[in-house]
């Protein structure tokens, strides 16, 4: 999702910059096909340290957006090898193939509010001097990549901007995740393809949203703007409860909607709030927020209903498929 839509935003902005992305074989292509001329794509999976050294030298990058990972916490406590392996040699490969080609770009590393994991009120707003206490294996893997980014700055010189994004959303979030998951489920009902019963899991955890254009165009101030070895948290610096965005959904649906949890939703320990204090981001770039988080998640629902088809005057189900891009 956020590499389509830095695409998008460097194409629509800044024309005169080439974008490249790395992509598998297996890798979805719908997100990108609107711009798939425009965008050189490479067939490079980040996780083998010669095709990424190969794709290094052959692109020879002035910026790198090293958005990769493993990134559905559910997944990481079933799957926790693959997800601290991955994210951590995938970030690996690309520090050590800019050094093989002695290369000098700037590397912006998105971590997460994850990071943070348990939190006491006493210490809201989250910011950079906040202790970092993970609290799920993916939550330890961007830890990890965290100091690996400060490690490599401080020993090698490297340009590494790190940003600790919070949650960010909007068309094309993958259905796994809670927001999009909750908007397809209301597309779902009120296509009639779904019994009007929305599966949820914890309600009460609180939230910080950005959308995730504004965080794609943060992400290009970092480079620009941020110092290298610096961390940043980059949030809304406004919290609601899953409870709350969800109720926000149901409101912008006719249709009539029961909410039951599924147990199989709850996680063996979750993070309970994640609100951020963007203050030390925005005097560095001047960031601000352009999409409101109704908007966000408004967008987010419609993206779920063009997907899903909208029945026409004939009865039939017109499908739509949504656009955007893979960046590195």
């Amino acid at each position: 999702m956020a590499g389509s839509h830095l695409a998008d935003f460097l194409l629509a902005e800044h024309p005169e910059v080439g974008v490249f992305g790395t992509k598998r074989w297996r890798s979805r292509m719908d997100n990108i096909a609107h711009a798939a001329d425009r965008i050189n794509l490479i067939d490079c999976d980040l996780t083998d340290p010669f095709a990424v050294t190969k794709m290094i030298g052959e692109v020879r990058p002035d910026y790198i957006f090293h958005l990769a990972a493993q990134s559905f916490v559910p997944e990481s406590w079933t799957g926790p090898h693959a997800t601290i392996t991955d994210n951590i040699t995938m970030q690996l490969n690309i520090f050590e193939a800019v050094r093989a080609h002695k290369l000098d770009p700037v590397i912006q590393v998105a971590l997460s509010s994850e990071e943070y994991g348990r939190v006491f009120e006493n210490e809201l707003p989250i910011n950079e001097n906040n202790d970092l206490r993970p609290l799920s294996p993916y939550a330890v893997s961007k830890v990890t990549q965290d100091m690996l980014a400060y490690q490599y700055q401080q020993s090698y010189g490297l340009k590494v901007i790190r940003t600790r994004t919070f949650n960010h959303e909007g068309p094309r979030r993958g259905d796994v995740f809670v927001t999009s998951n909750f908007a397809k489920q209301v597309a779902e009902i009120e296509a009639g393809i779904r019994p009007p019963v929305i599966k949820v899991g914890n309600l009460e955890a609180r939230r910080d949203w950005s959308d995730v254009r504004d965080v794609v165009r943060a992400y290009w101030l970092a480079v620009n703007h941020c110092e290298p070895g610096e961390v940043y948290v980059i949030a809304s610096g406004t919290t609601r409860t899953i409870q709350e965005m969800l109720d926000f959904l149901i409101s912008k649906s006719s249709a009539e909607c029961k909410v039951e949890v599924d147990p199989l939703r709850l996680r063996p320990s979750d993070v309970l709030v994640l609100h951020g204090d963007p203050s030390k981001f925005k005097k560095a770039t001047g960031w601000t927020a352009e999409f409101t988080f109704e908007q966000m998640m408004i967008d987010l629902l419609d993206y779920w209903r063009e997907k899903i088809g909208v029945a026409d005057e004939s009865g039939a189900a017109s499908k739509v498929l949504s656009a955007g891009k893979t960046a590195r």
